[in-house]
């Protein structure tokens, strides 16, 4: 209305957020124990190409579970997971095709695809409808598939039995608990720190399958230490040998970080966080 004081509301793309935030986790160097435009980290499997070809390869995916999310907009929450998981898997094999075989970004997949689906069902987009949506999404899911399940098939449910783990399955359903905590502590524009502060307090289950709880600890205590006393590119690198030396790498704290980088731009204001286009590298 001509006049109107009254402003359009800001219009968050979560598909372009996603695709986004892996190019930017992806590009971060150093990053410890992980690929990135330095080296291949932990990974002999992996480098800085086979992730570009395997982001290419799902990032068109993100707006189609945006788009399936709004086509069962009017279903209830507990019927969603069974409509969202044929295109999950779907995604994962156009990853699988671009990659040779070689898991890239599965647990991206799985956390990014929930975040755009729920982006289609919910009116109002922002970082707390988004986690809700999820949360209500995957209630029940820990329970469903480890607590109630007696083998031991997959690493997670493993690790469920050994250690109490819920790995993605619980930060999922807990709506990004572990995200939303440390985007609450995070003040610095640099996404090294905020994924310092994820390894710090991360149960990842990555580091556990390559180093048992030891790897898992051992990596925690020294994101601590850099956390609390400073780090600079040279410490981050130093950290880096460290974790190749002992094949341990956190890829459950990346696709966390890419988490954060999706919610920190969905909620900028209210977070105190700044916007994408000020995160430094």
């Amino acid at each position: 209305m001509t006049g109107s004081l009254a402003t359009k509301p800001r219009v968050i793309a979560v598909p372009q957020l996603a695709e986004k935030a892996l190019w930017l986790e992806l590009e971060l160097t150093p990053k410890p124990g992980l690929v990135d435009k330095l080296n291949s980290g932990s990974h002999r499997d992996m480098d800085h190409g086979l992730f570009v070809r395997s982001i290419t390869a799902i990032a068109p995916w993100f707006s189609r579970f945006a788009e399936l999310g709004a086509e069962h907009a009017a279903k209830p929450a507990s019927e969603q997971l069974r409509l969202i998981r044929p295109m999950g898997m779907a995604c994962e094999q156009a990853m699988y095709a671009a990659t040779g075989g070689i898991n890239t970004h599965k647990g991206g997949i799985f956390a990014l695809g929930l975040l755009c689906f729920a982006a289609g069902r919910v009116p109002n987009v922002n970082a707390h409808t988004l986690c809700c949506e999820v949360s209500n999404m995957c209630r029940g899911l820990v329970d469903r598939e480890l607590v109630e399940r007696s083998g031991r098939a997959t690493a997670g449910e493993r690790q469920y039995q050994d250690y109490g783990l819920t790995g993605a399955r619980g930060e999922a359903e807990s709506g990004f608990a572990t995200v939303r905590k440390v985007l609450a502590q995070w003040n610095r524009q640099s996404l090294h720190d905020l994924l310092l502060r994820l390894m710090a307090v991360n149960q990842d289950s990555n580091l556990v399958s390559r180093g048992g709880m030891e790897g898992l600890r051992y990596v925690q205590r020294y994101a601590q230490h850099l956390v609390a006393h400073g780090w600079d590119r040279a410490a981050l690198a130093e950290m880096d040998n460290a974790l190749i030396a002992r094949n341990l790498s956190p890829g459950g704290s990346a696709d966390l970080l890419s988490v954060g980088i999706v919610l920190a731009e969905c909620c900028p204001a209210a977070l105190g966080l700044p916007g994408l286009q000020k995160l430094e590298l």
